[in-house]
């Protein structure tokens, strides 16, 4: 597998499709306050990919299905469900995503694909651990697709706009 690990944001990525790290799809969305990559996402591709996943019903732990890109420019986005109904993943939850997620992209022709860290964050599993797991999936895999892998990194513009309205607030709260 042609795969390749970078420090950035998952929609910035030059790629065919994007993985998201989603649930079982068993809580309604309109319920549910999205987290990570499902909150950039909807913010940026807007509410159409996530009224379509919710068409497909509940999705089995590891599986994944396909939808529209919303507004974003990837000709389609590719949901897994890496986390169980506790909120946590497993080293089964995320190979299974990792091999159904390629499973969908060849079904639709997709030759590049970045894929975030699944499980990290709020599925519990450390970055380092995950990024293991998601290259053990890959090595069982056909080289047919370019595999992006995203750890998230909060542009250097952000991270400091963040900080400098952090020491605003506490130096007005001294």
């Amino acid at each position: 597998m042609n795969a390749k690990v970078v420090d950035g944001d998952l929609l910035d990525q030059p790629v065919d499709a994007i993985v998201n790290a989603w649930n079982r799809n068993i809580v309604p969305w309109w319920l549910l306050i999205p987290q990570g990559v499902s909150r950039a996402i909807k913010k940026r591709a807007g509410l159409a990919p996530f009224r379509e996943v919710r068409r497909h019903g509940p999705i089995p732990l590891g599986q994944a299905v396909a939808t529209s890109a919303g507004r974003l420019p990837f000709k389609l986005i590719i949901h897994v469900a890496g986390i169980n109904m506790l909120w946590r993943a497993s080293e089964r939850s995320i190979r299974d995503s990792v091999s159904n997620a390629l499973r969908v992209a060849r079904e639709h022709g997709v030759r590049s694909l970045a894929l975030p860290l699944i499980g990290a964050g709020s599925g519990g599993f450390h970055e380092d651990r995950v990024l293991s797991l998601i290259a053990s999936a890959l090595e069982a895999e056909p080289a047919d697709i370019d595999v992006t892998i995203v750890r998230f990194q909060v542009p250097r513009r952000k991270l400091a706009a963040c900080r400098w309205r952090a020491g605003s607030v506490r130096s007005t709260l001294r």
